[in-house]
């Protein structure tokens, strides 16, 4: 046991001292704190304003096209060759043409611009359009387009769980999905991540013939075990600071730009809303499309829903499929990297291993719709699958015993595969220059010591 920590030890301080690992420490938090706080912080620059010019055909449109400090809009000349051709010379964003019909309400537009038109422009202007010709063809019906305008209506449903002694407890899919989706492919990237550096560092040892040094010294279980447990111990410290970093910057931005944060917050349900009704009064928007108190009760609902989520068993069991997902996967990993001589030659065998991780999430999007189902069920107890598909299932609400008996599973499966890899790894590790088959290594398993 001695061998094995100092071995442990070895792998672990040789690893946090290498420049990569503290680059990728301190960069991995930046960016993904980035994701969160950039679009926040570029919200505060004002670009420059796109002014576009109306040849307005119609008489309908042109008034209706209020703009903005970004997005402006003024009157062509009537003439669209000539309007064309001032695109140009007035340095302008933008040239809408909308022609006169013949015999139809207008419905179409042209757009011409130097440089590819944005989305938004298009949408702003389509959405300007298409209330204008909505409400005259109401107004051929009689029909009041506030009248319409106040039946729309928001449905909100709450769902609650009742379990088999009658107690409720409000919960959200939709949160359920996201932690679920959340954990499971950060524990599907460690393990690529970390699995990967296993078999690495074992080629490496391999190829510079340091194994027949350290294997005189130790048995070669030792040497594996000590090695997995080693980078485990450096994913897991990487993990840590990853979630230490990466919530320091984000309260600390927080905090530091209160008010930009807030005025981002309501531009986006400004947007929203002028989305689904353009040139509306915000003030009109929010009292037409739903009541300040079923509001509140929503929120307050959501609230409750994040409440009630069991943290700590989510959390107990991320730790643990991390680590047992990664222990698993660890030891193929290190047998694999054995029995070949450079990691080219890996991919034969890393194809059978890896397919079990890609399959799930693959299924992810399937588990999801029906987390209780047969498929989620049989998948969340078998080794090689139930690291990810039960992080996507706990989060919807699993029965205690079938976590129980998914962990007991996956010790068991640990154990098994570190002792193929054990049988694997004692004979590969000193085997050079030879191409190894699947057949091979069968007959590995079978050697005797």
């Amino acid at each position: 046991m001695s061998k094995i920590s100092l071995i442990i030890q070895r792998e672990y301080l040789t690893r946090v001292k290498k420049r990569s690992f503290i680059l990728l420490t301190f960069l991995g938090p930046l960016l993904m704190a980035s994701i969160w706080i950039i679009p926040i912080y570029l919200s505060g620059f004002s670009e420059e304003a796109k002014v576009i010019s109306v040849l307005d055909e119609t008489g309908v449109f042109l008034d209706k096209f209020e703009g903005d400090e970004n997005l402006q809009f003024v009157e062509a000349v009537p003439q669209l060759k000539a309007a064309k051709e001032n695109l140009n010379k007035l340095d302008n964003y933008a040239l809408l043409y909308i022609p006169k019909p013949d015999l139809h309400v207008p419905n179409t537009a042209i757009l011409y611009s130097k440089n590819q038109a944005s989305l938004d422009v298009k949408n702003y202007i389509k959405g300007v359009m298409k209330k204008e010709i909505e409400a005259q063809k109401l107004a051929l019906h009689g029909i009041d387009p506030e009248t319409l305008l106040s039946i729309k209506t928001n449905v909100f449903i709450s769902s609650i769980k009742v379990d088999d002694s009658g107690n409720e407890e409000k919960n959200s899919t939709e949160i359920s999905m996201a932690v679920g989706m959340f954990s499971s492919i950060l524990i599907y990237f460690f393990i690529f991540l970390f699995g990967a550096q296993v078999m690495r560092g074992v080629i490496e040892e391999k190829t510079s013939r340091i194994i027949e040094v350290v294997i005189s010294s130790v048995k070669p279980f030792q040497l594996m075990m000590g090695k997995i447990l080693g980078i485990a111990l450096v994913g897991f410290t990487q993990f840590m600071l990853w979630v230490l970093l990466t919530s320091t910057l984000v309260f600390g931005f927080q905090y530091a730009y209160q008010d930009e944060l807030k005025a981002f917050q309501k531009g986006q349900i400004i947007e929203t809303s002028q989305g689904l009704f353009p040139d509306a009064p915000v003030e009109t928007i929010m009292d037409e499309t739903a009541d300040t108190q079923q509001q509140d009760e929503n929120i307050g609902f959501f609230i409750d829903a994040l409440l009630a989520i069991d943290y700590p068993v989510i959390l107990g069991a991320f730790l643990f499929y991390f680590l047992g997902g990664y222990l698993l996967y660890a030891a193929l990993f290190a047998a694999v990297g054995s029995a070949v001589d450079s990691e080219a030659d890996t991919h034969q065998f890393m194809m059978p291993i890896t397919i079990p991780l890609i399959l799930s999430i693959v299924m992810a999007q399937f588990i999801i719709t029906n987390p209780h189902g047969s498929v989620a069920f049989w998948m969340s107890m078998f080794p090689l699958t139930s690291p990810i598909i039960m992080m996507i299932r706990i989060p919807f609400g699993v029965p205690y015993w079938q976590i129980l008996t998914s962990g007991l599973l996956l010790i068991i499966g640990f154990i098994f595969t570190t002792w193929v890899a054990a049988k694997i790894y004692r004979t590969g590790i000193l085997m050079y220059g030879k191409k190894v088959n699947y057949r091979e290594l069968w007959k590995w398993l079978f050697y005797k010591t």
